[in-house]
C-alpha cells in the first residue's frame, strides 16, 4: 500500500528584529538625511549578508551574534547582489548598481584560517548593474553577470592576493541567474537559459523556444 504523503504545514516566522535593529534606517550625509533601503540578501549557516542602498554591506555572524559593516571606498552606490561562500575561508562577493564587484575574505578565529580582512576587486569590465553572482565550491572562481548581458569570470588566488578577470560570455539580454558546478555554468537571461562549458568555451541552449 502506497504511503500517504504528510500534509505541508506553513509556518509564519517573526521578523528578525535583532538583525533589523542593528541596521540604521537613516544616515546623515552632510546636511542631508538619507533613508537606508535593504537591497540584497544572502544567508548560510554562519552569516546573514544584507546589502543596502548606501553601499554598505551588513554582515551578521550567527554564532557570535555580532554585526559587522563593510563598504566600497569612494562613491556610495546601491548594492544589487550579494553571495556568500563557506569553504576553507569565508567569502562574500558584492555587486553594485554601477557594475563594481568586490570579494571580501573574512577574518576567522579558527586555527589556520584567515586572520586579516582582505578585499579583491573585479576591475573595470562591468559597466552596468550586477544582477547575478555565482561561486565555485572551492572559492577559486567567481562568475558575475549584469543587466546588459555580460558575464565575467574572475580567478582568485587567495594565498597570493590576486584576482584576474575576463569577459567570457555576452548575451543580448539581462542576466537573471547564474549557478556553477563541475566546469559548467548555468545561465538564465530574460530570453533564454543555457549551459556554458567553461573548459571548451561552448554554449548549449536549454529548450528551443525563446522566453516571451
Amino acid at each position: 500500500m502506497a504511503s500517504v504523503a504528510s500534509p505541508i504545514i506553513f509556518k509564519e516566522f517573526c521578523p528578525l528584529y535583532y538583525l533589523l535593529n542593528a541596521i540604521p534606517t537613516k544616515v546623515q550625509k552632510g546636511f542631508r538625511s538619507i533613508v537606508v533601503y535593504l537591497t540584497a540578501l544572502d544567508t548560510n549557516g554562519d552569516y546573514i549578508a544584507v546589502g543596502s542602498s548606501i553601499g554598505m554591506l551588513y554582515l551578521y555572524c550567527r554564532h557570535l551574534n555580532q554585526m559587522k559593516k563593510y563598504n566600497f571606498e569612494g562613491k556610495c552606490e546601491s548594492i544589487t547582489f550579494v553571495k556568500l561562500l563557506s569553504c576553507f575561508d569565508d567569502l562574500v562577493a558584492v555587486g553594485t548598481a554601477s557594475g563594481r564587484v568586490a570579494v571580501f575574505q573574512l577574518v576567522s578565529s579558527l586555527p589556520g584560517r584567515n586572520k586579516q580582512l582582505r578585499r579583491f576587486d573585479v576591475a573595470g569590465i562591468h559597466k552596468s548593474s550586477i544582477t547575478a553572482l555565482a561561486w565555485s565550491p572551492n572559492g577559486m572562481k567567481l562568475f558575475s553577470g549584469d543587466d546588459k548581458g555580460k558575464i565575467v569570470y574572475s580567478a582568485l588566488d587567495l594565498d597570493q592576493g590576486i584576482c584576474n578577470s575576463s569577459l567570457v560570455l555576452e548575451e543580448p539580454s539581462s542576466i537573471v541567474q547564474l549557478d556553477y558546478n563541475q566546469k559548467v555554468l548555468l545561465v538564465s537571461t530574460l530570453q533564454r537559459t543555457l549551459l556554458f562549458y567553461t573548459e571548451e568555451k561552448a554554449v548549449k541552449q536549454v529548450g528551443t523556444q525563446p522566453r516571451k
